[in-house]
């Protein structure tokens, strides 16, 4: 069993089973999993267990996301902004925006991040990060040190962290393609779709009966972004 998933390492355990059976031993894919995790042989490529899409949905609630997204001013200057998503909520914090994005400034950002939490940072057990060298090991040992396991997506797999590739593409739709940002601090005053203020309760509201109360509409960046409520 061992040689087979050694000298066979694309072979699962159900493959793994199929051989045996062939020689004779009538084993469950169970087995096979246990014994090769015995032996200190990693499942991948997903010998057993969840995919990855039902990894995030699973564990949602445990999540945390982030990514950068970069805005062209109309002085032709870049500027990046940092943010985290909370995959269980889509609530959205915005880190920070700079044009010169080092290692020490995302690894401080972080800091701050966990700082706002509070306890609320036990509720998560893992952060999702591309391969970008702006996220040190310095970054890294922030969120570790809370009992944070950091998660790197495959190289060339934006769709492996897809919520945070996802919020990008709604804020360029819905803000960023319809107005000029015109230097670094506009940029940090734009709000992006599905932002929420730190200390905002995220808890889901009782569903409001529509037919018997009034909606009212308040209008963000001139009209073009529409926040409701309910009238008082």
């Amino acid at each position: 069993m061992l040689r087979l998933a050694e000298e066979n390492p694309t072979w699962g355990c159900r493959r793994i089973q199929g051989d045996l059976i062939g020689f004779g031993y009538r084993i469950a894919a169970s087995t096979v999993w246990k014994i090769l995790t015995q032996a200190g042989l990693d499942p991948a490529p997903r010998r057993s267990g969840p995919t990855w899409a039902q990894f995030l949905s699973g564990q949602a609630e445990g999540i945390l996301a982030c990514d950068f997204l970069h805005v062209d001013t109309i002085g032709l200057a870049r500027v990046y902004v940092l943010f985290l998503t909370e995959i269980g909520t889509r609530r959205v914090h915005l880190l920070g925006a700079t044009a010169n994005p080092t290692g020490a400034w995302v690894a401080q950002q972080a800091r701050n991040l966990l700082m706002d939490m509070g306890e609320r940072v036990s509720r998560f057990r893992f952060l999702i990060r591309d391969r970008d060298t702006k996220y040190t090991g310095v970054f890294d040992e922030v969120f570790t040190a809370e009992g944070i396991e950091v998660l790197r997506t495959p190289p060339g797999a934006p769709r492996a962290n897809a919520h945070a590739e996802r919020w990008v593409r709604t804020v360029r739709r819905e803000c960023l393609d319809r107005m000029l940002i015109y230097n670094l601090q506009r940029a940090s005053a734009a709000p992006g779709p599905g932002s929420t203020p730190s200390g905002v309760d995220s808890s889901l509201p009782p569903v409001a009966d529509l037919t018997e109360i009034r909606l009212r509409r308040r209008k963000i960046l001139h009209g073009m972004i529409n926040e409701y409520s309910q009238a008082a």
